[in-house]
């Protein structure tokens, strides 16, 4: 399941089969229902990049905590809280190509 603009499932890797893409490690934090808005959001908003990014989720409250997060949702992106609440998808596009300009 690769197709544009849905809410990413647990492991899956949005542009999986762009194996030339860097990949990044993504966990969104929060309840069910945020974390799937931001998934599809994110997915939408990102999904013609040249970028690969592995998704899992974490609803667990107390862990979220644990690694400083206050927002719900929150995206962490290799380890580093990277989006906190549910922005827009302008803000997801933006974020991610100036990650991407960083990381070149």
């Amino acid at each position: 399941m690769n197709e544009a603009c849905h809410t990413m499932n647990h492991g899956e890797v949005l542009n999986a089969d762009k194996t030339e893409y860097p990949l990044f490690h993504a966990v969104l934090y929060g309840d069910r229902v945020s974390t799937a808005k931001f998934s599809k959001r994110l997915s939408c908003s990102v999904k013609h990049l040249p970028l690969r990014i592995e998704f899992t989720y974490e609803y667990d409250t107390f862990k979220a905590v644990e690694k400083g997060i206050v927002a719900d949702p929150t995206l962490v992106l290799d380890g580093e809280i990277f989006l906190e609440g549910l922005v827009q998808a302008e803000a997801i596009t933006e974020a991610f190509e100036k990650r991407l300009k960083e990381n070149t």
